[in-house]
């Protein structure tokens, strides 16, 4: 990772006294298809803006997953970029100087280190407004109950923890889940996102941003990143439509939206106030982005988010693969997030949650088709589905919490 970054293999860190146990071999890592070495990311993390450093404090990034730079941007070999590097304005700093300088009154020309692929922007470049009305919903229901999203975080999240608790929650999660030793965890400062999953020198390996960890959401983010992306990477390895040629053997949909939905969910499956912030404003500011100009897409988001850092942040996040962004358009991955989350709730009285996860990377529309193919034995499932009547309840609750209700969900997405 960056400067800030620091870890070692498995949890046995320099950084935290306690001892860990010897690490056991490493299942095989989930790798994207593409020989990335990014796998997710979780959003929710911190970083200094004009505004909050005038005032010497820190200021939410109010959900936003990380754009990240990776290692082969910066000299030696050439790689197979991730997507989501590829796809990083290489003067995205420079052109963000000249925005705030210009007042916001300005549309930034984003200049790319490699071609952006037509076909990407062809898969992503149109967006859907079926969800608007829900993301709206949620966002105001936040705004009015708190205020504002910083205010929201600081009630909610709870205190920002030190290294050493930080340390201590991953532990005791990695217990839980069986698999201490396989994940290398790195702490670090240099991320936009709470955290990002990546395949480090054939190991699979989390970074968490230290500004963002909060007392009542790191488990969130591990139930998120270890707890659905790993677990599930993990189950699908051991299964016949592991590789792309098995999928098409079998006839498998794409593991999104279901991947991105279940892991989402599970980030706030267990708050008192489960609110899906996060997916629901990268949903409305990609429709909102296919429709506008860069300028005039960060004019529309201060209704919802005031930090003009953040805003900005979510408009790259949104018109990232353009180069004019005075013109509309859009990448439309982010709104996976809600997509998906909406399906699971909608359905979730008819899926097998445990054998989702058993049966590895793979739509819940697919389960109940499978299941006879699957190598389920051995099979890992998530710790905090094993009381799934608790975790029924808990998905009831976000549904209610997020303004949702059967009849409602039945219309949006009818069988």
């Amino acid at each position: 990772m960056g400067s800030g970054a620091a870890g070692g293999p498995g949890l046995g860190s320099p950084l935290c006294p306690c001892p860990s146990p010897p690490p056991p071999p490493p299942p095989p890592a989930p790798r994207c298809s593409r020989g990335t070495r990014r796998l997710s990311e979780t959003g929710a993390g911190t970083r200094r803006s004009e505004g909050a450093a005038g005032r010497g404090g820190l200021r939410a990034a109010a959900s936003l997953p990380h754009i990240a730079r990776g290692r082969g941007e910066e000299g030696g070999g050439r790689r197979s970029p991730c997507l989501l590097v590829a796809l990083r304005p290489r003067n995205v700093e420079a052109e963000r100087e000249r925005f705030f300088r210009a007042s916001f009154a300005y549309d930034p020309q984003f200049e790319y280190a490699e071609p952006v692929p037509a076909a990407v922007l062809d898969k992503y470049g149109a967006a859907s407004d079926r969800f608007v009305a829900q993301a709206v919903r949620i966002i105001r229901t936040v705004l009015e109950k708190y205020g504002t999203y910083e205010s929201f975080e600081v009630a909610t999240g709870g205190r920002l923890l030190s290294k050493c608790q930080i340390w201590s929650i991953i532990r005791k999660y990695m217990q839980k889940e069986g698999c201490v030793g396989e994940v290398v965890v790195q702490l670090t400062d240099d991320l936009l996102s709470q955290a990002v999953m990546m395949v480090e020198d054939s190991r699979p390996t989390l970074a968490i941003n230290l500004a963002g960890a909060r007392q009542h959401w790191l488990e969130g983010m591990l139930r998120h990143e270890i707890g659905t992306h790993y677990i599930r990477g993990v189950n699908n390895t051991r299964q016949p439509w592991h590789s792309s040629e098995g999928r098409k053997q079998y006839s498998l949909k794409p593991a999104n939206p279901t991947e991105e939905g279940l892991a989402s969910l599970h980030s706030v499956l267990f708050r008192k106030q489960p609110f899906l912030w996060r997916a629901a404003l990268l949903y409305y500011t990609i429709e909102r982005a296919s429709r506008l100009s860069f300028s005039a897409l960060f004019q529309d988001l201060e209704q919802y988010v005031q930090d003009a850092g953040v805003r900005w942040e979510y408009c790259v996040r949104a018109k990232r693969g353009q180069t004019d962004t005075s013109q509309p358009g859009c990448f439309s991955k982010d709104q996976v997030y809600l997509d998906g989350i909406l399906r699971i709730l909608r359905h979730r009285q008819t899926i097998d949650f445990p054998l989702l996860a058993a049966l590895g990377k793979v739509s819940y529309e697919d389960v109940n088709r499978l299941k006879k193919f699957g190598v389920l034995e051995k099979a890992r499932i998530p710790h905090f589905m094993q009381d799934l009547e608790r975790y029924m309840k808990q998905l009831d609750h976000i549904v209610t919490t997020n303004g949702l209700n059967e009849e409602e969900l039945e219309q949006l997405l009818p069988d």
